[in-house]
């Protein structure tokens, strides 16, 4: 479990967090949600203690191992993957330190000592499964998106995203108790993101993250905690659940905000009315005491309302785009073989593929900004495409503000529109005076896009249009999508964004294309179908612990010694563990009811309920009493555990 107490920090003037109280329990599945520059990444790193905060208390209880996903790129050393991992993980120590026990065992004559460690290594090399760790490496790295022979393969070698995958791999094979993860999807493509849900699915430990990807915290979280106006709230959810108890949360709030502006404005007018009136002294000044009690109610300030639309005036034919026998190599690498395609007026169509498979080369191809090796592209009747990819921020006048660079693109907004616009696209206020060239390379490709939003089109390209909009600005940019009339082709590796717009998937594999008419959860549940008969994986296990168990670190009768060990402990801890289980039952308990008793302390019917406020509150003191206790019952049964098993 962990706590934090107290937490309170401020960059600058601006306060982050003020006295803020939470914890996670053991195995807890939790994302963290806020605002850009909200201090998500900011609280990850307070738990795994690479940041101290103004004041804080943190307690872990028992002896967590923690680690930590960055997204920040580190540099790596000129060696093999393999040994990158073995390094890390302590396999390499671990393994070398068996080997020398081994040669004591052999020939020392009392063995007590020596034997007692080669037991604790073994038991820490079998953790780690060092008997059939190469395995595991291929397993995990083949599920991040890598190819079989890049575990031999040196780390400096690979580019800054594969780096980043290669910490995360290095993070699950490490397991630590607590494993915190910044925007872990960022870098994987989609089949390596399902793959990651698949395997955090069962893990041992407490995860807690913090990503943009909201299928992924939906499938990998059961807990949401909001930082929103210097504090933490908990939801007892996943994201979904979250966004659906934020909406009714605001809802209850604005009611009570409109029912105390009411009473407030009551107060007031009888105030001003009766002020000068010596009769009505004694009330007026009740009434200005009931005014400086009151504790203002405050709305949370609502999220973009803005609308923006495409520029679609002219519709195109039925057969929009044809491809025929498109095939396309760079060099000697065979990239796309022989495809053939046709898209019609109104699809929405999604791009998917592993990395390197071809989705970009595709689109290419298709807006004609890229000659295929051989085949043809033939547009229909009265297409009018627009291509946005990474490099269309390269077109933009550098000399140019953003304003003027807007206003080279034909258009019907009036200044206002135009700013609302900018303002959708995150250029506000002076921001829309700034140079192209002083624009970062985010910045620049947001331009690009609403340029293309801009253009009179009736067929989109998209190749990762999303890449650099927060939330809010991929929700609208979403719906005028949705709205738009014309024929829209979009590569991304955002899935909820997909599976809320699209009708047709075409997955790239294999040099080849595949495709599913239906949204992207019907393509992924049919490619599951194709694919359940060609698991191999438990095969390619029981081959390899076969073989890695010929290597033999350790005799038959140490392995039945532990074996028999392994259970005494298990006996010995059995009732414990279920105590514990029992004791962070009802800390949940007592927690979710505090929070529903403090939401009914703000509620319209309690507010006005002055014995309802009086024994809430006693409550409330009770629920924290019962809390503390069982947190302290917690720690005792947790060290007791750890005492049996050393």
């Amino acid at each position: 479990m962990v706590t934090i107490a107290e937490l309170s920090h401020s960059f600058a003037d601006r306060v982050l967090y003020d006295v803020v109280n939470l914890f996670f329990k053991n195995r807890a599945r939790a994302g963290i949600v806020g605002a850009n520059g909200s201090g998500k990444t900011t609280l990850l790193k307070i738990i795994s203690g690479e940041f101290d905060p103004d004041k804080c208390k943190i307690t872990i209880s028992g002896k967590k191992s923690i680690g930590m996903l960055s997204q920040d790129i580190v540099d790596l050393e000129p060696i093999s993957m393999l040994q990158y991992f073995k390094d890390e993980t302590n396999i390499s120590f671990l393994e070398k330190r068996l080997r020398e026990l081994e040669n004591k065992l052999n020939n020392s004559g009392d063995n007590t000592n020596v034997l007692k460690e080669f037991e604790e290594i073994t038991q820490q090399y079998e953790f780690y499964e060092g008997y059939s760790f190469e395995s595991l490496c291929g397993r995990i790295i083949k599920g991040l998106g890598f190819k079989n022979d890049d575990l031999y393969k040196k780390c400096d070698q690979f580019s800054g995203g594969m780096k980043t995958r290669i910490g995360l791999a290095l993070l699950l094979l490490k397991k630590p108790d607590i494993m915190l993860l910044d925007e872990p999807t960022n870098h994987l493509d989609t089949e390596s993101m399902e793959w990651l849900e698949s395997y955090l699915k069962d893990y041992h430990g407490t995860i807690i993250t913090v990503s943009h990807d909201i299928r992924f915290l939906d499938k990998v979280t059961n807990e949401t905690y909001e930082i929103f106006n210097k504090t933490i709230t908990k939801y007892s959810g996943n994201y979904t659940y979250y966004k659906k108890e934020k909406e009714k949360k605001l809802e209850l709030l604005k009611k009570e905000y409109e029912s105390q502006a009411r009473e407030i404005k009551r107060l007031e007018d009888f105030i001003e009315r009766f002020r000068y009136k010596a009769s009505k002294a004694s009330q007026v000044q009740s009434r200005i005491k009931m005014l400086e009690k009151f504790k203002e109610i405050k709305l949370e300030s609502s999220e973009k309302s803005v609308k923006i639309k495409f520029a679609h005036k002219t519709q195109s034919g039925n057969s929009v785009v044809e491809l025929k026998n498109i095939s396309h190599s760079y060099g000697e690498k065979t990239v796309l073989e022989n495809v053939n395609l046709q898209f019609f007026r109104g699809e929405k169509i999604a791009i998917v593929g592993v990395n390197g498979a071809g989705k970009s080369t595709l689109s290419a191809i298709i807006s004609k900004s890229l000659d295929q090796t051989s085949g043809s592209v033939e547009y229909g009747y009265n297409v009018k495409p627009a291509y946005f990819s990474q490099s269309s921020s390269d077109t933009l006048n550098k000399e140019n503000s953003i304003l003027e660079e807007i206003n080279t693109v034909k258009h019907d907004y009036d200044d206002v529109g135009i700013r609302s616009l900018l303002g959708a696209f995150l250029f506000s206020g002076d921001d829309i005076y700034k140079k192209i060239k002083v624009l970062s390379g985010g910045e620049r490709s947001r331009v690009a896009l609403i340029k293309i939003l801009m253009n009179d089109t009736n067929f989109l390209i998209l190749d990762e249009p999303t890449n650099h909009l927060d939330r809010s600005t991929k929700d609208i940019f979403q719906k005028a999508l949705l709205e738009y009339e014309g024929t829209i082709m979009i590569v991304s590796h955002d899935r909820y964004f997909l599976d809320n717009l699209v009708d047709k998937v075409i997955e790239v594999k294999n040099n080849s294309v595949k495709e599913y008419t239906g949204d992207y959860s019907y393509f992924v549940w049919k490619r599951e179908q194709e694919t359940n008969s060609n698991i191999e994986e438990t095969a390619t296990v029981v081959s390899t612990s076969q073989k890695e168990s010929s290597k033999g670190f350790k005799s038959k009768e140490q392995r039945r010694l532990e074996a028999e060990k392994r259970k005494e402990n298990a006996q010995k801890t059995k009732g414990l563990k279920k105590e514990l289980s029992e004791v962070e039952s009802l800390i949940e308990k007592y927690e979710e009811e505090k929070s529903s008793t403090e939401s009914l302390l703000c509620s319209e019917e309690v507010l006005t309920d002055s014995q309802k406020i009086v024994s809430l509150n006693i409550r409330l003191k009770e629920l924290n009493e019962l809390i503390e206790t069982n947190m302290e019952k917690w720690e005792e049964i947790t060290m007791a555990i750890e005492e049996i098993l050393g």
